[in-house]
């Protein structure tokens, strides 16, 4: 069903997708897909209920972005909703778009609200007179009577981002400014040397009285106690930080060491969806069902001293943070089910004795290709902006990706957005397959999961 602005139109399902969708191409701004959840007040309850980039599951569940897809008909991201998982307090799901060009720039904006069970439709909103404006509450799915409605809305700020989120209640983390170089002072004129002052004799010192002995001092009163002190409040949470870094063809890499990352824990995660595609199917099934795709985030790793090896979840070869290789897999999550995804964890302070990392994805089952999946990886360093870099261009029968390539160039930590879709030989592994195309070097035996 088509809207018009401030239309709505109910909703009779128990999980959606909200879809955010828009015509990409040179020139083309980056767009964001966000969500706000809001009480009757039309407010936050607290930053926790902002869905965004650097938080993209809500802490109930019941609000996820789902990751991006680019096709020939536009470039989509997506947003999961599970209606009845929402807590009774949220009374609305605003969803929001961001760019950091403007709108204007953005052709084919839309949103639309599918049935997340049945992909069946269930409204659209196309928001056709974009200007300057570099955010948009596109939609909301509002509750009435216990029932969920959509309303197009189509409300643009020229704020950003961080103009919308500050209006619905969240606390934002202000950029620092750029220092401005000081302008430089004149040189100072050369001191006037003053003539010397005549030299006066000084007077003879009085004749010294005898010193009376000192006085005890005197107690001071008694102060009443003090009553006991109040334990400290409990200090505000920070800020949100809208900061990212976002690694592209264009601008496949950036410095950790530049970043201020130097020690602490870097995480890599991975969230992945599913989305309706011909591609390369298991088995000519018409889609990829999220529940059955089991995709392992893995890691190649090399210390200086020449140690190579591997982490993955494949005979549970976890890996350490705190012995070599200094590389830790949490889990392995095999239904993309798990509201953290995976997350590989590196102890940056022993980056100098790590020489290079390989972050790849294998697909262990559940579909022939990437090409019937979106993914998102993100890089959260201890100082810095989050990294992110999406695997969303697959167009080969491929089943294992180079996500990134992090290197220690002479001290300096490096990330390289790889991006690489990697077609095995017959007869090779899948993870073999990405050791040959590095050149790493490792013997391989054949092995599962316990």
């Amino acid at each position: 069903m088509s809207l018009q602005k401030g239309a709505n139109a109910p909703v009779p399902a128990a999980r959606v997708r909200v879809e955010l969708g828009w015509q990409g191409g040179p020139g083309v701004p980056e767009v964001d897909a966000s969500a706000l959840l809001l009480t009757e007040s039309g407010k936050v309850r607290s930053d926790d209920d902002f869905v965004f980039y650097n938080q993209p599951v809500h802490r109930s569940g019941a609000v996820r972005q789902e990751g991006r897809r680019q096709d020939p008909a536009g470039v989509r991201e997506t947003v999961g909703v599970q209606l009845a998982g929402l807590e009774q307090e949220i009374t609305k799901v605003a969803v929001v778009a961001s760019t950091e060009g403007t709108f204007g720039q953005v052709p084919g904006l839309f949103v639309r609200v599918e049935d997340a069970d049945t992909g069946t439709e269930i409204a659209r909103f196309d928001a056709e007179d974009a200007t300057t404006e570099t955010a948009f509450v596109l939609g909301e799915l509002y509750r009435r009577n216990d029932a969920w409605k959509f309303r197009a809305v189509g409300q643009g700020y020229a704020s950003g981002l961080a103009g919308l989120a500050t209006d619905f209640g969240i606390s934002v983390e202000e950029p620092e400014p750029e220092p401005e170089p000081a302008p430089q002072a004149a040189p100072a004129p050369a001191p006037v040397q003053a003539p010397p002052a005549p030299v006066q004799s000084a007077p003879a010192p009085p004749p010294m009285a005898p010193q009376a002995p000192p006085m005890a001092p005197q107690a001071p009163p008694m102060a009443p106690q003090a009553p006991p002190m109040a334990p400290p409040a409990a200090s505000a949470p920070p800020p949100v930080s809208l900061s990212k870094i976002t690694l592209t063809k264009a601008a496949p890499a950036v410095s950790l060491t530049k970043q201020g990352a130097t020690s602490g824990a870097l995480r890599v995660n991975l969230r992945w969806s599913a989305r309706r595609s011909k591609g390369w199917m298991k088995k000519g099934k018409p889609a990829v069902r999220l529940e059955d795709v089991d995709l392992d985030l893995s890691c190649l790793w090399e210390l200086q001293n020449g140690a190579t090896g591997i982490v993955h979840p494949i005979e549970n070869q976890f890996g350490s943070y705190d012995q070599p290789p200094y590389v830790r897999l949490d889990q392995d999550d095999r239904t993309g089910a798990s509201e953290a995804g995976e997350n590989l964890v590196v102890n940056l302070d022993h980056q100098a004795e790590i020489k290079r990392l390989l972050v790849f994805v294998v697909i262990y089952r559940g579909a022939e290709s990437f090409a019937g999946l979106d993914g998102v990886a993100t890089l959260y360093p201890p100082a810095g902006p989050p990294v992110e870099m999406h695997l969303d261009e697959c167009t080969v029968p491929s089943q294992v990706a180079a996500v990134a390539l992090i290197e220690n160039n002479g001290g300096e930590l490096v990330v390289r957005r790889e991006a690489k879709y990697i077609v095995r030989a017959p007869g090779i592994m899948k993870q073999q397959s990405a050791d040959l195309e590095y050149g790493w070097g490792m013997t391989w035996h054949a092995a599962g999961k316990s």
